[in-house]
């Protein structure tokens, strides 16, 4: 399936409200003005599992007693992440798109014929999550993943690729479709122990 090509940089929206605010490029400019990227329809917002804000998900490890780390992402309650105080910008931005999604559905080719939907496969979700910004300008395959970016393992950010799948580790959690299956979140602490991970591409985004 042929990626999508976007006409600007998606934005993150506060999740309750579903007012965009700007995000600039990973390279520093300035924000981009395009329509939120807002993962649910009027139809579908009663019966999607629905993201919880930055706010809420740090009210609930207050709760529990759990606090931000510095370098590494924290696996909150409810398969949410929480983004390393020391976290670059775009990390930050990663990991509050994947909180928008995490929960959302599996559907084969999802997330591609349109970026804004109600379901995403595994390269549909790396795709929102890393176009959330500016890492990707379009939806990308799983198989267009093994050339992204650079060869190797980055210090935040983690993308491993193969024809047929695609996960990634960010700021040290695991964001992938495999998760979502298990625990009902795309979020998680599992390593990377397929069996066949040596024909999986390694790459990561340049500077991260």
């Amino acid at each position: 399936m042929q990626g999508v090509v976007l006409h600007g940089h998606p934005q993150l929206v506060d999740p309750l409200a579903g007012s965009a605010v700007p995000v600039g490029s990973a390279s520093g400019a300035g924000a981009v003005s395009v329509p939120p990227a807002s993962v649910t329809s009027s139809s579908a917002a009663a019966t999607l599992p629905q993201p919880l804000s930055n706010a809420q998900i740090r009210s609930e490890l207050t709760a529990s007693g759990i606090s931000a780390n510095l370098d590494q992402a924290t696996l909150a309650p409810g398969g949410l992440a929480l983004a390393p105080i020391n976290a670059p910008v775009a990390v930050a931005q990663v990991i509050a798109a994947g909180n928008q999604i995490a929960r959302l559905p599996y559907r084969w080719g999802g997330g591609h014929l349109a970026y804004e939907d109600s379901a995403y496969d595994c390269s549909g979700s790396l795709s929102f999550v890393l176009a959330a910004s500016g890492l990707l300008s379009g939806t990308v395959t799983s198989g267009q993943l093994m050339n992204w970016g650079l060869p190797g393992p980055g210090k935040w950010i983690t993308v491993f690729a193969a024809p047929g799948h695609t996960f990634a580790y960010i700021a040290g959690l695991r964001f992938d479709t495999v998760a979502l299956a298990e625990t009902g979140s795309r979020w998680s602490n599992r390593r990377a122990d397929e069996s066949n991970l040596a024909s999986f591409a390694v790459r990561h985004p340049p500077g991260m």
